[in-house]
């Protein structure tokens, strides 16, 4: 089958159809508003809807399938580092020893940011939630960094990018704490640097934990891309006004930052606060979420996109068991979750309903035994999902097909009426 019919008001019209290396089809209607005199396609929340063909990320759903350029998830997380992880999806192969050495090198080169950029950190309030402070930073970069067609500015401002939002993110951290910021460590690895950033003081002497820089540099590998998401679209429809890689990068933060996306691992720790203030019941919630006339869910189970086990949970489940298992962690919110992860890997009613512990589950459990504070969360997922949101920026800015994104509507609002003086009214 080369294309699809449509008919519409009696006649006919033939739709090609592109196909994926995956077999994934496509209806093209590209060409419907013009063929058929302005019909148009109506999706809400784009579910059906293909905006672009891209070569970054393959997802089925199905068969619990996730690849980056082709590699599959598990053997990445297994054997890869994090920076290896960035230049394949941005560059599209995995480095070589000299290339990963010199990238390496250009992130720790970069990691600064300018001096004058922490005056903006002391007029923010101490309540101030690091993701606002993340995404305002980000899109002021732009500000010392000017935007620029030449290739060679556009990589350097990749990598730019890619070294100063850890040490942005540190930053926030240390500021919502009232501690003194602690600078890059040109001797450590990227994660290490960040950890080191975080915990660090003045005071004393700070290892990183080897425990805790494996668990980091798997959370951000396993985050570094999902597709399509909210985020990700949000970044190829800012950029492709042909707007700079920071404000889209920024764009991208702020959509990450709803409670539906990256904000989910949060609403897992909130959830289990709230059962831990009930009593500590969890038998209790699980009652709730099968009663289909309570409005309760379980935050952290299933997914919308994995109709099977979440790939990413599987490799997270381990690394939650070794994190604490190593620290030694007492925490009454951490064995409320390690219950109901039972209950939904053994209960029919989760496992008939594939109501699985998800990577959102997992990591929001690592997270807070690593000592990282709830508002940090989506902050730490935002920090793993930037080499996917730069890659799919590149990929879309590269394209000679790309047009600026303008979605259609249905119009529902009031006919054509005549304006009423306020004296008539």
């Amino acid at each position: 089958m080369t294309s699809a019919k449509l008919t519409y008001d009696g006649k006919d019209y033939e739709l090609g159809l592109i196909e994926g290396t995956e077999g994934e089809v496509g209806i093209d209607t590209r060409k419907l508003r013009k063929d058929t005199g302005g019909a148009i396609t109506y999706d809400p929340g784009y579910g059906n809807t293909g905006s672009c063909s891209s070569a970054i990320t393959f997802i089925d759903g199905e068969k619990g399938i996730l690849r980056y350029r082709g590699y599959g998830i598990e053997e990445l997380a297994e054997k890869a580092r994090f920076v290896e992880v960035c230049h394949l999806l941005i560059y599209g192969s995995l480095p070589n020893e000299q290339q990963l050495e010199e990238f390496s090198r250009r992130l720790t080169l970069h990691t600064l940011i300018h001096e004058d950029m922490k005056k903006f950190f002391e007029g923010y309030a101490a309540s101030a939630h690091p993701m606002a402070i993340l995404s305002t930073m980000v899109a002021s970069l732009s500000a010392y960094y000017p935007d620029s067609a030449d290739d060679h500015d556009i990589d350097l401002n990749i990598v730019r990018l890619l070294a100063k939002a850890k040490t942005i993110a540190a930053f926030s951290y240390k500021k919502s704490m009232g501690h003194p910021v602690i600078y890059p460590s040109n001797d450590l690895s990227y994660t290490q640097n960040f950890l080191h950033m975080l915990f660090a003081l003045p005071v004393e002497e700070y290892r990183v934990p080897t425990v805790l820089d494996e668990a980091l540099n798997l959370l951000l590998i396993l985050h570094a891309d999902h597709e399509q998401n909210c985020s990700t679209s949000a970044v190829r429809m800012v950029g492709s006004s042909q707007a700079n890689l920071f404000v889209a990068i920024s764009a991208g933060i702020n959509a990450l930052w709803g409670p539906l996306h990256g904000g989910a691992n949060q609403k897992v720790i909130e959830m289990l606060r709230g059962i831990r203030n009930d009593g500590s019941d969890y038998k209790k919630y699980v009652a709730k979420a099968k009663d289909k006339d309570d409005p309760f869910r379980l935050m952290g189970f299933g997914h919308r996109v994995y109709k099977n086990y979440d790939p990413r949970a599987r490799l997270l489940k381990k690394a939650a068991d070794d994190v604490l298992a190593e620290l030694g962690v007492d925490d009454p919110l951490l064995d409320i979750a390690r219950e109901l992860e039972q209950v939904a890997l053994e209960d029919g009613y989760f496992v008939e309903r594939n109501l699985y512990p998800n990577v959102d589950f997992y990591s929001g459990i690592i997270y807070r035994a690593m000592g990282i504070p709830t508002e940090m969360f989506t902050v730490m997922f935002a920090l793993g999902r930037l080499p996917g949101w730069i890659a799919h920026w590149k990929e879309m800015r590269e394209d000679p097909t790309t047009r600026i994104h303008r979605p259609r509507q249905i119009y529902t609002g009031e006919n054509s009426r005549p304006f009423v003086p306020i004296s008539e009214r």
